[in-house]
C-alpha cells in the first residue's frame, strides 16, 4: 500500500500542463492514510520548574502524522490549555488516550483535513495543564516557553523524551522544521506570543480571536474589568492533579494588582511590544463584537505588525470562523498552510488584504485594513449635542451612576451621560481602524471613571452577538471535513447565523481611570475641582454607518455593563473646547445638526467573563 500511496503523491504532485513538464503543485492532496498515521506522545523539556518539584517541567505534545511519509513533513500546531478542562471549538472537544496512554482523540479538524495532505498535527499542553508539568502562567514566559521549545524540538534545538518523567530521548526527525500555529482565544494568544518571542522554524500563525496583551483583557486604560488572571489558572490547572501551583498563582494575585496600573506583570504579557520580533506570516481573524477578547487586541497587534498578513472581520462575538463561514476559511487554510510551510507558490499571499462582513453573511474584500482611504479625522461634540469637526465651547457635566450602562446611555441617557450626534448622513461614512478619545474632565470627587460609545443611529439587521451563541445558531446536521477514524471523526454541527433587529448598533467602546491620566503605570489621586486631561483608546472595528443614520459619541462616568465603578463617584464636567475624539472615517461628514437617539435597543450584553474560550 504505500509503494501505492506514494505514487498516486508524485502524480498529484507533479501536474504536467502544457508547455511545462513537471509544473509546481498548486495544491497539498489528501494521499495519506488518516487510518495508519502514527499517534504519540513527546514529553519536552522547557527548562522551567514552574511547580517546584525539583525537575524540570516537560510539555505533552500530542502527535498525529503521516504514517507512510518517506519525507519529512511540516508540522501545524496549537497549544492550549484547554484540552482537559474546557474543550476546544463549538463541540467542547476534549482530548482522549487509549488505555497505554497513546492520543485517540484530536479535538477539531486540523488533523483529520491536514494529515492525509502530507503534514503532522501537533497538539502542546501548556505548562500545568492536562497532562504537562509545571505551572500556567496565563500568557508569562512558562505559556509561551510551552510552545516555543516544541518548536525548538520540532527543529533539533531542544530536548524531547519518551515519559513525562525519566524515559529515553527523543528526536523529530520526521519534521521539515517549518511550522504554523494556530488557535482561537487562548490557543492563538499563545500564538502571538510564541511569534513574538522571533523564534526560528516559526512560519506562520493564525490568533483567531486572540490577545495581543494580557493587559488589555483585564484592564483598560487603567479601568479594571472585576476578574484577574489567578482566577483563569486555577480553571485551566484544576484537573492536573499532583502539582502545587499556590506560588505562581500568588504570583499573579501580586502582579494583577487591585488598580488598572500598568506593571510588570502586564509588560511580560505584552507581545505589542516586542512585534518587531515577528517573521512569521499573519492570518488574523476577529469579531467585531467580541466583548470576551476585545477587538482592541487586533487592532493594535496589526498595526505593530510588519510581516506578509491578512484579516477576516466577522459580525460575530467571540466565534471561529470555521462556525461562520466554514468552507472558505477551511479553504483559505489550506492554501495559506500549503504556501507558508510547505512552499507552494499558489498567491495566497496576493490579493485583497481584509476580508468584512457587512451584513450576516455579507463579505466584501478590501485592499487594506484600516480601509485605505480611512483619515483619522477629529471630532468635536457641541454644546447643543452635536457632533462635527468644527471648534466648540463651554462645558457639560454628567453624574456617574454605576449601576447603568450603554444601552440606557444610548435610549435614556438622562444624567448619566452626553450624547453627540452628526444628525442623518446623506452618504454612507466608513469607521475603518482605532478611534480615540481625549476628554479635559473635572471630577467632583477624588476618583472618576470615563466611558466613551461610537454609535451608529438607525435601524439594522445584525448577528446576535450578545446572544448565547454569539452569533451563530448551532443546527443538527454536520459537514465533514477530511477523515475520520472510530476514535477521531471529521464531522462538525453547521451553523447558521443568529440575527436580530435593532436600532442602534455599538460599533466601539473605550474605558478608563482619570486617575491614569499623567500615567498608566502609576494612577494618581484627583483633587476635586481640578481639570485633568486624558486620552483613552476605543475598540478596533470596520464599519459602515449608512446614509440616513447617524453617527454618535457618548461619554459618561462608569460603564456599568463592563468596567467597576470608583470609589466616591461623583459629576464630572467636560470642557468641550478640549473634548474631542480622532476616529477613522472614509466618507463625508455633513454639516452637525441635533440628532436624538432611537427607542429600543439591543440587549446588553456580560462582561467580566475570565473563561476566554
Amino acid at each position: 500500500m504505500r509503494s501505492g500511496l506514494v505514487l498516486l503523491a508524485f502524480i498529484l504532485f507533479s501536474t504536467v500542463t502544457p508547455g511545462a513538464a513537471h509544473a509546481a503543485p498548486r495544491a497539498s492532496e489528501p494521499v495519506y492514510d488518516y487510518a495508519s498515521a502514527i499517534r504519540e506522545t513527546v514529553w519536552v523539556d522547557i527548562g522551567r520548574d514552574g511547580d517546584g518539584d525539583g525537575r524540570p517541567d516537560r510539555v505533552a505534545a500530542d502527535i498525529v502524522r503521516p504514517g507512510e511519509a518517506t519525507s519529512r513533513v511540516p508540522v501545524i500546531m496549537d497549544a492550549s490549555p484547554y484540552y482537559s478542562c474546557c474543550g476546544r471549538g463549538n463541540e467542547s472537544e476534549l482530548k482522549s488516550y487509549d488505555s497505554a496512554g497513546r492520543p485517540v482523540k484530536f479535538p477539531l479538524f486540523y488533523d483529520n483535513y491536514f494529515v492525509p495532505r502530507g503534514y503532522a498535527v501537533v497538539l502542546v499542553d501548556l505548562a500545568g495543564t492536562n497532562r504537562s508539568a509545571g505551572c500556567a502562567d496565563v500568557g508569562g514566559a512558562s505559556d509561551v516557553d510551552s510552545a516555543r521549545k516544541v518548536v525548538d524540538w520540532l527543529n533539533g534545538r531542544a530536548t524531547g523524551y519518551s515519559a513525562k518523567t525519566g524515559g529515553s530521548a527523543v528526536t523529530a526527525g520526521w519534521s521539515t522544521g517549518n511550522v504554523g500555529m494556530i488557535g482561537k482565544s487562548y490557543d492563538g494568544t499563545i500564538a502571538n506570543g510564541v511569534a513574538a518571542t522571533g523564534v526560528a522554524g516559526l512560519k506562520t500563525i493564525v490568533p483567531i480571536a486572540a490577545i495581543s496583551s494580557w493587559y488589555d483583557y483585564y484592564r483598560s486604560d487603567g479601568a479594571t474589568f472585576g476578574f484577574n488572571p489567578a482566577g483563569l489558572a486555577q480553571t485551566v490547572e484544576a484537573r492536573n492533579s499532583g502539582q502545587n501551583c499556590s506560588a505562581q498563582n500568588q504570583v499573579l494575585t501580586t502582579g494583577a494588582t487591585a488598580n488598572g496600573d500598568y506593571g510588570p506583570l502586564w509588560a511580560d504579557r505584552d507581545y505589542v511590544r516586542r512585534a518587531s520580533n515577528v517573521r512569521a506570516s499573519v492570518l488574523l481573524s476577529h469579531g467585531v463584537n467580541d466583548l470576551n477578547v476585545k477587538t482592541i487586541h487586533f487592532g493594535q497587534w496589526w498595526a505593530a505588525l510588519n510581516v506578509e498578513k491578512k484579516i477576516w472581520l466577522a459580525q460575530t462575538g467571540h466565534v471561529d470562523p470555521f462556525d461562520y463561514r466554514r468552507a472558505d476559511w477551511v479553504d483559505l487554510l489550506h492554501r495559506w498552510f500549503d504556501h507558508y510551510l510547505l512552499g507552494i507558490d499558489n498567491g495566497v499571499q496576493n490579493g485583497p488584504v481584509a476580508s468584512v462582513e457587512r451584513q450576516p453573511d455579507r463579505w466584501v474584500d478590501q485592499s487594506a485594513y484600516p480601509a485605505a482611504n480611512a483619515v483619522a479625522t477629529t471630532l468635536r461634540p457641541g454644546v447643543s449635542g452635536t457632533l462635527g469637526t468644527s471648534p466648540s465651547s463651554g462645558t457639560a457635566s454628567f453624574t456617574d451612576n454605576p449601576s447603568v450602562g450603554e444601552d440606557t446611555w444610548v435610549t435614556n441617557p438622562g444624567s448619566a451621560a452626553l450624547a453627540y450626534s452628526t444628525g442623518a448622513l446623506a452618504a454612507d461614512l466608513q469607521v475603518s481602524g482605532t478611534a480615540s478619545v481625549t476628554v479635559t474632565a473635572t471630577p467632583s470627587t477624588p476618583s472618576a471613571r470615563v466611558s466613551a460609545l461610537l454609535v451608529d443611529l438607525g435601524p439594522a439587521t445584525i448577528r446576535n452577538f450578545a446572544g448565547s451563541g454569539e452569533g451563530i445558531k448551532t443546527g443538527t446536521a454536520e459537514t465533514c471535513w477530511g477523515s475520520s477514524t472510530s476514535g477521531d471523526d471529521a464531522c462538525y454541527r453547521v451553523a447558521s447565523a443568529d440575527v436580530k433587529k435593532v436600532n442602534y448598533t455599538i460599533l466601539s467602546r473605550g474605558w478608563a481611570d482619570l486617575a491614569n491620566y499623567a500615567s498608566l503605570s502609576q494612577e494618581r489621586v484627583l483633587l476635586p475641582g481640578t481639570a485633568y486631561t486624558m486620552t483613552f483608546r476605543l475598540a478596533s472595528t470596520d464599519h459602515i454607518v449608512p446614509r440616513g443614520h447617524a453617527l454618535a459619541l457618548i461619554i459618561g462616568g462608569t460603564d456599568g455593563s463592563f468596567i467597576r465603578g470608583p470609589a466616591q463617584p461623583g459629576r464630572v464636567t467636560l470642557d468641550l473646547a478640549r473634548t474631542s475624539a480622532s476616529v477613522p472615517l472614509a466618507g463625508v461628514l455633513p454639516a452637525a445638526t441635533t440628532h436624538p437617539a432611537p427607542a429600543g435597543g439591543e440587549h446588553v450584553p456580560s462582561a467580566g467573563r475570565a473563561d476566554l474560550g
